[in-house]
């Protein structure tokens, strides 16, 4: 990722925990609540090693094509289970972005023909831009959605296990997102 250092590692440490969290709740979770984990543990590690600050660590040229192959896997089983809910759209989108991130990443910055600059960034800024938009329409729904609208809320999952408080997916699910808008906006 480029940009500064701290922040790079920031965001690999916040993403890397997303992701134990995530494969910890898939452990204690079953059926589709457990698959959904599965996706979202692969999106947070996968967000983790893409955003390694360059500067301490060059992924070798081969490293794009395999994250775009992982998640365009991604992608596929997004398609097929798109069917059960609109959960599941929003792990597509996600995959989408991470293999649109992959393959401006592992893009030339110069014309082929031309030999001319396209720019210091990567990707097409309509494609960024929706995706920004997109990413930030999530943020302020999911965040909105952890604001407690009574105070009857406070008392309700005394019992719960933490691993399966639906809250703390939220904001596994909120992290991944802010994660993902910061990566966009620096891609």
């Amino acid at each position: 990722m480029h940009g500064p250092a701290l922040s790079g590692w920031l965001m690999v440490a916040l993403c890397a925990a997303t992701g134990v969290y995530c494969l910890i709740r898939m452990r204690v979770c079953a059926g589709e609540e457990r698959r959904a984990a599965g996706g979202e543990a692969l999106m947070g590690f996968g967000m983790a090693s893409m955003a390694l600050p360059a500067t301490v660590l060059t992924p070798p040229g081969w490293s794009w094509a395999v994250y775009a192959a992982v998640f365009g896997g991604a992608t596929l089983h997004g398609l097929l289970t798109l069917r059960r809910g609109g959960h599941h759209l929003h792990h597509l989108v996600g995959s989408l972005a991470m293999v649109y991130m992959a393959v401006a990443m592992a893009a030339p910055t110069t014309g082929a023909h031309t030999g001319h600059t396209i720019g210091t960034t990567g990707g097409i800024p309509a494609l960024t831009g929706g995706l920004l938009l997109y990413y930030m329409a999530y943020v302020l729904h999911t965040g909105a959605g952890l604001v407690p609208a009574t105070a009857a809320i406070a008392g309700g999952g005394a019992g719960q296990a933490w691993t399966t408080r639906p809250e703390l997916a939220l904001v596994c699910r909120l992290t991944m997102a802010l994660a993902m808008l910061a990566m966009l906006v620096a891609l």
